[in-house]
């Protein structure tokens, strides 16, 4: 991304509000954010993620517009999303390519998306598999159909 109107951070405590702005925008296309006590646990885990930096984010001049979740421990990707006006400029890119790089090289990553047949899966299934995702078991996160993919760098 070659845009100087967005820069890459940490997310820290005083980005939450922006945060969970961002994430109460797009909660509509997450099964798991339905509730207002699921909003409450998300902003929990947004909080330990912050305190671990595994809560990555873009901004878009001051505004936070892109937000990536990851555990380093378990080498997984917990939650992606971009604002709306914003798809499409390379920022789930960035977001991914900069959680990839403070995973452990030899790990095996894995995240939970939409099954194939789900048009809320065509987007994030293509963007995971452009970095080598490649698709595992089927689970049923929340009551709602999902399935993992996993990346393995290293054979």
């Amino acid at each position: 991304m070659q845009n100087k109107e967005y820069s890459f951070h940490y997310a820290e405590m005083n980005d939450i509000d922006s945060l969970m702005n961002l994430i109460e925008m797009v909660r509509g296309s997450f099964p798991a954010l339905e509730t207002a006590e699921q909003m409450s646990d998300c902003k929990q885990i947004v909080i330990t993620c912050m305190n671990c930096q595994t809560a990555l984010c873009m901004k878009h001049n001051a505004e936070i517009v892109g937000i990536l979740l990851f555990s380093a421990e378990s080498a997984e990707l917990i939650f992606l999303a971009v604002h709306p006006g914003h798809r499409r400029k390379g920022i789930a890119e960035v977001l991914i390519e900069k959680m990839l790089a403070l995973i452990l090289e030899d790990a095996e990553i894995s995240v939970c998306t939409f099954r194939e047949n789900d048009i809320k899966g065509k987007g994030p299934r293509a963007l995971y598999k452009k970095f080598g995702f490649r698709e595992a078991e089927l689970v049923t996160l929340y009551d709602y159909p999902f399935q993992k993919l996993v990346l393995r760098r290293k054979q």
